[in-house]
C-alpha cells in the first residue's frame, strides 16, 4: 500500500504559467540581449569574428540554461 505522502504533488496552473514566463523572460534576455550588449561593446573586429564569437556565447548560454533547467527539476522547484 503507498502512503499518500510518497506520492509528488503535481505543480499548480498558476504556479506553472507563472514559472513559464520567468524562464522564457531570463532565457530571452540572456540568449539574445546579453549576446548583443557584448558584441556591441566590440568594435574593430571583423565580421567572421563577431559571428563566430556569437555563435559561441549563444550556445554556451543555451547549454547554461539546459543545466539550470535540469537542476532545478531535479531539486523539484520546477
Amino acid at each position: 500500500m503507498t502512503d499518500e505522502t510518497d506520492i509528488d504533488s503535481p505543480i499548480g496552473w498558476l504556479r506553472a504559467t507563472l514559472t513559464t514566463a520567468v524562464i522564457a523572460f531570463v532565457a530571452i534576455a540572456l540568449l539574445v540581449y546579453a549576446t548583443d550588449a557584448v558584441l556591441s561593446k566590440w568594435h574593430g573586429r571583423t565580421r567572421s569574428s563577431l559571428v563566430g564569437l556569437a555563435t559561441t556565447m549563444f550556445f554556451v548560454v543555451l547549454l547554461a540554461l539546459a543545466w539550470a533547467l535540469r537542476r532545478l527539476q531535479r531539486r523539484k522547484m520546477i
